[in-house]
């Protein structure tokens, strides 16, 4: 098998492997990426880091060849498309079908359950260049791999991983392998915003005991119209408030009680969809609950502090394709008969938005380690996307400034990069509650 032979050279000199490493990368079927995601998840160096990284060519080679697979699937199946998705408002069925063949649906799964059993850091890394090609794409890939496979890997049965895993990590067979099950997190309400602890949809035992019925609405719920199924988040115990809260797997095809709210109508990443989820007398088996009764608050938050590195990574994508389209056009430009690249003035920006960019992308690694690391890492990934998402967003404004009136028309990529920017700063938790994320982490620190 390929994935024998991959692996094998893989095990040989590094000579040998970095030939293999050029050879996958410039012919990046979607079958060998897959094999090459398979031979990076049996490497050692996935499951520990010896080293910190700051440049992509300090990386290991099994990391520089996600990093190359990704960013040759962005620039060719991608970037190409990006825009037309983004104007039609129009899902990319293809593209996640082509990324579950590569992976990347399934990117931190175990492969007992079909998945790519890569580590944080390689899901970082494909995180920015999948997002870099498309953020919509970059989103439904991380609230699929973050927020819905995350916590069933962590908390899951064996029993649910097998149901609500193993068929959520590969392409979907009965639609001729093109498209995949895609699953998404119910946290937020329509009344409780960033207090996550104050979920008013509810969870109560049926008289005989054998399932649960939920009540209630859930909001802003990215994949939702394409979701066949949910974790969702619901108080069983108002009387101990946040401690009362557990966590779901809702399925949500042909469930009684159970409906989607219309398409929210974006200021960006437009190709993914986000809307309400409504649940009227839903039942779901008692076997659905999500780890233990009352674990739900902390199965959220240990969720989101791993999802803020997948966004960090898509803000890294957003600001890094801003770069580009910057660099690009500044360099062809050209005013008083010489490129615009030659002036101080865009010389400046260019700067403040590399600096930005690369500042951030430590930050996000530093946070992906730590996690691969098993250490503590809520502030870091606090501040990760903190950075990266402020990176994103500047970045996008100088992008759009560099191209003047062409940046400011659908001609070109700038206004999308920086329509998509602004919701990074918003979801998986506002700048303003990073903030406090990190400012608590510190006075806890500084208290002893």
């Amino acid at each position: 098998m390929l994935f024998q032979c991959v692996s094998r050279r893989f095990a040989s000199s590094t000579a040998s492997s970095r030939r293999t490493l050029q050879t996958l990368a410039s012919t990046a079927t979607t079958t060998s990426l897959r094999n090459a995601m398979a031979t990076a998840a049996s490497s050692r160096i996935l499951s520990s880091h010896h080293r910190s990284y700051t440049t992509h060519k300090q990386l290991p080679e099994e990391h520089q060849m996600i990093y190359e697979m990704c960013r040759k699937f962005a620039d060719e199946e991608l970037a190409p498309n990006a825009g037309e998705w983004d104007k039609k408002h129009e899902f990319p069925t293809d593209a996640i079908g082509q990324l579950s063949e590569l992976g990347l649906m399934g990117i931190n799964s175990s492969p007992d359950n079909n998945g790519s059993g890569l580590d944080a850091l390689a899901y970082a890394i494909a995180m920015e260049e999948i997002s870099r090609g498309c953020a919509s794409v970059g989103v439904i890939m991380s609230a699929h791999n973050s927020l819905y496979l995350s916590p069933i890997d962590n908390f899951g049965t064996e029993e649910q991983k097998e149901q609500y895993v193993t068929p959520y990590t590969i392409p979907n067979a009965s639609e001729g392998g093109k498209q995949m099950n895609i699953g998404c997190f119910g946290l937020s309400e329509p009344g409780n915003g960033s207090d996550a602890g104050a979920a008013s949809t509810t969870a109560t035992l049926s008289d005989d005991g054998s399932e649960w019925i939920l009540n209630g609405t859930k909001a802003w719920i990215t994949n939702a119209h394409e979701a066949t199924a949910a974790v969702v988040f619901a108080t069983t115990d108002r009387s101990l408030k946040h401690k009362g809260i557990s966590a779901f797997i809702v399925p949500m095809i042909d469930v009684e009680g159970f409906s989607l709210g219309a398409k929210e109508d974006k200021l960006g990443i437009r190709a993914s969809s986000t809307s309400n989820l409504i649940m009227d007398n839903v039942r779901i088996p008692k076997e659905n609950l999500l780890g233990e009764p009352g674990e739900g608050f902390k199965i959220a938050m240990k969720t989101l502090d791993g999802g803020r590195i997948g966004v960090a990574g898509q803000a890294l994508g957003i600001a890094s394709a801003a770069i580009d389209c910057a660099v690009n056009y500044a360099l062809e430009r050209t005013s008083f008969g010489a490129p615009i690249s030659k002036l101080q003035s865009i010389q400046i920006k260019i700067s403040k938005m590399t600096t930005a960019r690369d500042a951030a992308r430590l930050l996000t690694w530093r946070a992906a380690m730590m996690k691969d690391g098993g250490e503590k890492y809520t502030r870091e990934a606090a501040m990760a996307k903190l950075m990266a998402s402020e990176a994103a967003t500047m970045c996008a404004h100088q992008s759009i400034q560099v191209l003047g009136g062409m940046g400011y028309v659908s001609d070109m990529p700038a206004e999308r990069h920086y329509r998509d920017a602004r919701i990074t700063e918003i979801y998986e938790g506002t700048s303003e509650i990073q903030h406090l994320v990190i400012a608590g982490d510190v006075i806890k620190e500084y208290q002893g």
